[in-house]
């Protein structure tokens, strides 16, 4: 287990991991088909594109909180 405070981090790691997958195989499916080393170029793409997600999602999650509590009218 993890102590708490890890838990913004934690949360923006698996998102972005999971978030990354999805889309990197969507984008490699539509870019090259089904070739049957698909796998390793789905691979390649999402280990790059979660390198680049991960500290964005860290950046960006406090500034979408702020923005969601705006529009939702939270006053907290």
């Amino acid at each position: 287990m993890f102590p708490q405070k890890f838990a913004p981090a934690l949360f923006g790691l698996i998102l972005s991991g999971l978030m990354s997958l999805l889309v990197s195989g969507i984008a490699t499916l539509r870019s090259v088909g089904l070739p049957e080393n698909f796998v390793a170029l789905w691979a390649g793409g999402w280990l790059t594109s979660w390198i680049v997600a991960f500290p964005i999602v860290l950046v960006i999650s406090p500034i979408t909180r702020r923005v969601v509590a705006m529009l939702v009218g939270d006053r907290s």
